[in-house]
């Protein structure tokens, strides 16, 4: 009898679905249970839920706001009652003293205000106001930093924008020690420049570690935009199918639009470590991740992994010189590239590529661009989706674990290498520069 292994080996080689396998619905996704989820969110959306009130921001009511939150976020209402609790939420962030439960509630109200700003400028651009105020006066650098990116991206002048920039020594005194202010204010200054990409064959024909798999993920700036991969083996042969390089398209867009220097915010540029797996199905997650195994990827600092680097045990724990050591040398001034390093600096983790078990029009922002993938809170999503019956229509996730396997010798390990290209780069433009050296001795890093 096959093995679920045998089963999906055969799956990718032939490229067939797996529901001509006979493979069991899944249950959470039929449309009878995905529309009682859309009602469950919904129900949530009251003008009691949102009453202070009623549901004062504490320790106790921690998970209350959490979860009405978290339908704010998925269906971004245009209501007053949730601008207004919003607003009050907001006020928080000025207090003294918060207890543990306060400033998470606080850092998820600025999170999807942030979000609805953005989104949704014609209800909630009041929230502009109160984001100012956090902007100069608030004593948090973290909160600081991310009230200063929405401004920004709100479209606020540029002499608004230098204003609270040059603000920031006079409460914060070493300001560009704290890792949100510095990298929001390198992050504006890259892109009010714009200086050019740094030669792109130079770092995919490049290693971060010898005898390790690579697999390069292209973006473009505007994440609703779906990226496309190339996967580098061990010996540094772009992997080929049916003739062709393979690659497998990946969504990397913030569900709130946040930066990548912040909690729930894009997938950072940069290097990741590749290393093992999630086990998967998990029923209890499925909506989130979809039912097959997850990759795990580790950034800079991150506890967990067994050796970032090969003849390194543990996590990377050494400075920024070091990190860009593993880069090609033109890419050292390149501070994109310098993402995954900061991000580990701040503390993001858990980053994962993974497939999802929700229906694509859950989240009701739907961007056309992005067609059925899911957005995510800094994870890589691949492409899963079921009918009406919960039967699986497509799932990348079994061919991305084999073909990163047979890379990897055998292993699910190796590097993760995310850039954003410019539009003149396109997918067939990349393949021809990683087949016009794909053949020669890689470079010593």
């Amino acid at each position: 009898m096959r093995s679920t292994a045998d089963l999906i080996s055969l799956i990718v080689l032939l490229g067939l679905p797996c529901a001509v396998f006979g493979q069991k619905p899944q249950p959470k996704a039929t449309s009878q249970l995905r529309l009682m989820y859309v009602q469950e969110q919904e129900e949530k959306l009251t003008p009691t839920n949102f009453d202070l009130s009623f549901f004062p921001v504490s320790d106790r009511y921690q998970r209350h706001w959490q979860e009405i939150l978290w339908a704010v976020t998925v269906f971004e209402p245009e209501t007053p009652f949730v601008l207004q609790a919003l607003d009050q939420i907001l006020l928080l962030s000025f207090a003294e003293k918060l207890s543990q439960g306060q400033e998470s509630v606080v850092q998820s109200a600025l999170q999807v205000g942030s979000q609805l700003l953005l989104h949704r400028p014609q209800t909630y651009g009041s929230l502009k106001e109160r984001l100012r105020q956090i902007a100069t006066s608030s004593k948090d650098p973290e909160w600081t930093a991310m009230a200063i990116a929405t401004l920004y991206k709100s479209g606020i002048s540029r002499t608004e924008l230098y204003g609270l920039i040059r603000s920031l020594p006079q409460r914060f005194p070493n300001w560009s020690q704290h890792t949100f202010l510095y990298t929001t204010v390198e992050q504006i200054s890259y892109e009010l420049s714009r200086p050019p990409l740094p030669p792109i064959a130079d770092l995919i024909h490049w290693q971060v570690a010898p005898q390790q798999a690579h697999l390069f993920v292209f973006c473009r700036s505007d994440r609703q935009e779906l990226c496309f991969t190339l996967l580098r083996d061990r010996e540094g042969r772009f992997v080929q199918q049916h003739g062709k390089l393979w690659s497998v398209s990946l969504l990397l867009a913030s569900l709130h639009s946040l930066d990548w220097n912040f909690y729930r915010g894009a997938t950072p540029q940069g290097i990741y470590r590749m290393e093992g797996i999630v086990p998967q199905p998990d029923d209890a997650v499925f909506r989130a991740y979809g039912q097959f195994d997850l990759v795990k990827l580790f950034v800079p600092f991150e506890s967990g992994v067994q050796s970032f680097l090969p003849n390194q045990k543990g996590k990377f724990n050494t400075d920024l010189k070091a990190y860009l050591q593993l880069l090609p040398p033109s890419w050292h001034n390149y501070f994109p590239i310098q993402q995954t390093y900061w991000a580990g600096r701040s503390g993001r983790s858990l980053f994962r590529i993974h497939g999802s078990g929700e229906a694509p029009d859950y989240f009701r922002r739907v961007d056309q661009r992005r067609g059925d993938w899911n957005p995510t809170l800094g994870c890589l999503s691949s492409l899963e989706t079921y009918d009406s019956n919960g039967n699986l229509v497509q799932g990348d996730m079994p061919q991305i674990l084999q073909q990163i396997s047979q890379a990897g010798g055998g292993k699910i390990e190796g590097y993760v290498i995310v850039v954003d290209i410019p539009e003149h780069l396109t997918p067939e433009e990349i393949s021809k520069i990683a087949l016009s050296r794909s053949a020669n001795p890689l470079p010593p890093n």
